[in-house]
C-alpha cells in the first residue's frame, strides 16, 4: 500500500513522511495494523470544516418551531435553611 508505514520507519523518515503527508494521507503501522493517518493541515480542515452554518442546524433541528419560553425570570433566589 502507497503511504504506508512501520512505526520504526516512521520515527527514522519523519521528514520524508511529512513531506509525502502534504499530497496524500500516510499510514502508520504497528505490527502490521493501522493505527494512525498522517494528513496535511489542508485536508485536516476540509475534514473537520462543519457542513452547515449553526443557524442552519437549529433551522433544521426538529425542535425548530417548538414554542419554547427562554426568557429570564426577574427572581430565581430561594431562601435556603442554614
Amino acid at each position: 500500500m502507497k503511504g504506508q508505514w512501520q512505526l520504526q520507519e516512521a520515527k527514522n523518515k519523519l521528514s520524508q513522511l511529512v513531506d509525502q503527508a502534504e499530497h496524500e494521507p500516510q499510514v502508520i503501522t504497528v505490527r502490521g495494523i493501522p493505527k494512525v493517518v498522517v494528513v496535511s493541515v489542508r485536508d485536516y480542515h476540509v475534514l473537520t470544516r462543519p457542513q452547515t452554518t449553526l443557524v442552519e442546524f437549529f433551522q433544521e433541528s426538529p425542535l425548530n418551531g417548538v414554542g419554547l419560553d427562554l426568557s429570564r425570570r426577574s427572581d430565581t433566589s430561594r431562601t435556603i435553611d442554614l
